[in-house]
């Protein structure tokens, strides 16, 4: 299971259609893939799967802290 974060007005996927998404997501002023990168416990040291694990971890956290109430986290079968 792949899984993103993305925000609840946003109509493009980051799944199908990055590129709009991204568009959407900074002309709103979200710039959540560096609010990610910025909740993301990353290390030179971890594995694929691990990183893959610690950025599940981080949306995990931003969608259950979600102060704004705009943050969802959206999965896709691999």
């Amino acid at each position: 299971m792949k899984t993103m974060l993305s925000t609840i007005d946003n109509p493009h996927s980051p799944f199908t259609d990055f590129g709009a998404w991204y568009a959407y997501d900074i002309s709103s002023g979200y710039h959540t893939a560096s609010f990610l990168a910025r909740i993301v416990k990353d290390s030179d040291q971890l594995s694929e799967k691990d990183l893959e694990l610690a950025i599940e971890q981080a949306i995990d956290e931003i969608v259950l802290e979600n102060v704004s109430g705009i943050y969802v986290k959206l999965t896709q079968e691999e």
